[in-house]
């Protein structure tokens, strides 16, 4: 019995480890790609603003940072790339394009997702030409297939 409870130990020490560390990388991936992505990004503020979205919040000059959560335990943080509001309603939305690290990428998106839906608040994706595919590839590996990306 004493030996299982050891190996148990080692296991969960091991997977808060392997956890830790994918959020660093995680965290490190997506600042890289949202400083290589900030024209889309204002493109993707612009649009909500046109259809009607206020109070916007993005992680960029001129707007507000969204509120970040992060991980008891661990130093990680996630980020939603814009949150607004709109008649009353909070929508996350996250910037979808091509990712050196998609398996990161799907952990965001399902936390946004359940936390959104926790709180009934919305939930959706952002893309452009030429990444509707690994779009839709990555909402299917998560079994998000219910989100429709909003195409820019």
């Amino acid at each position: 019995m004493e030996r299982f409870s050891v190996l148990k130990m080692l296991l969960i020490n091991t997977q808060n480890f392997f956890i830790a560390l994918c959020f660093t990388i995680f965290s490190v991936m997506v600042t890289t790609e949202k400083s290589e992505n900030k024209e889309f990004l204002e493109k993707s503020i612009h649009h909500l603003e046109a259809t009607g979205f206020e109070e916007i919040k993005a992680d960029i000059d001129g707007y507000a940072t969204p509120k970040s959560y992060v991980r008891k335990g661990t130093d990680f943080k996630i980020t939603p790339d814009i949150v607004a509001l709109k008649n009353g309603r909070k929508y996350y939305f996250e910037i979808s394009l091509k990712s050196s690290k998609p398996r990161l990428l799907k952990t965001k998106w399902l936390f946004l997702d359940t936390l959104s839906r926790m709180n009934s608040n919305r939930f959706r994706i952002i893309t452009t030409k030429g990444h509707y595919k690994f779009t839709d590839n990555m909402l299917e590996d998560i079994n998000l297939t219910n989100k429709e990306p909003i195409r820019i």
